[in-house]
């Protein structure tokens, strides 16, 4: 069957999407560790023409920004849409990844995330979805953005051999120390969602499209979502 009758056929056996480009929208992506998620949303927002957040670049503007928790509520209260004014006091310019402001060794591990942490964390994300259209990376952005009347909800998946495979190849290391690292970032991750979700990343419910990318190039996924989305 050809990739285009796959899409059409995807898209008739879930629910219709409802989503409006015309309007304020914010697309989630978990991913896990070597199917490409990441590069899957970093294209994605070039073509949609909206900016990429991942972890890397909330952790940074945690870090160079002193954004605490008691910071973003001392700011929230000065004006109603925190972020904006920030964005621009600080003259942060949209970008698909940010990288005038990440830091080196910015990555943290999600067991050292305290409460205070994730909910800084939350408040950004929410800031940044306030203010303008983007794409987000992790982070429990499909739980944090439940409620949002114009989000999208998306999980990337692929076999282990696909994942370790990208590993080896992107990295240059061998197959069993893929493995080692897919399995202690799997298990972190889950135990991540797990205490401040209390659900699973891996449960199919909490997303409006599931995607194996076994078999699939990056931009093929693409084209899939963007098909989707515009139905």
């Amino acid at each position: 069957m050809a990739f285009c009758s796959l899409i059409r056929t995807f898209a008739e056996i879930i629910n219709k999407n409802d989503m409006n480009l015309n309007e304020k929208f914010v697309i989630t992506i978990n991913r896990e560790l070597g199917s490409g998620g990441r590069t899957i949303g970093e294209k994605l927002a070039q073509k949609l023409g909206v900016p990429f957040y991942d972890k890397a670049v909330i952790t940074a503007l945690k870090e160079k920004y002193d954004l605490s928790t008691e910071e973003i509520e001392r700011l929230k209260g000065q004006q109603h849409n925190w972020w904006a004014d920030f964005k621009r006091s600080l003259k942060i310019m949209p970008s698909y990844s940010a990288p005038n402001i990440i830091p080196k060794n910015t990555a943290m591990p999600d067991f050292l995330i305290t409460d205070d942490l994730f909910q800084s964390e939350t408040e950004i994300l929410k800031g940044i979805a306030e203010d303008e259209s983007c794409i987000i990376a992790g982070r429990s952005g499909f739980f944090i953005f439940r409620q949002h009347p114009n989000h999208l909800s998306i999980l990337i998946q692929a076999s282990m051999d696909h994942r370790i495979n990208r590993l080896v190849k992107k990295r240059g290391i061998s197959c069993e120390e893929a493995q080692q690292i897919i399995s202690e970032v799997d298990k972190g991750r889950e135990n991540y969602v797990k205490k401040y979700t209390g659900t699973s990343r891996y449960d199919t419910r909490n997303y409006d499209l599931v995607i194996n990318a076994d078999r699939h190039s990056e931009e093929q996924i693409v084209e899939l979502i963007l098909n989707y989305i515009k139905g």
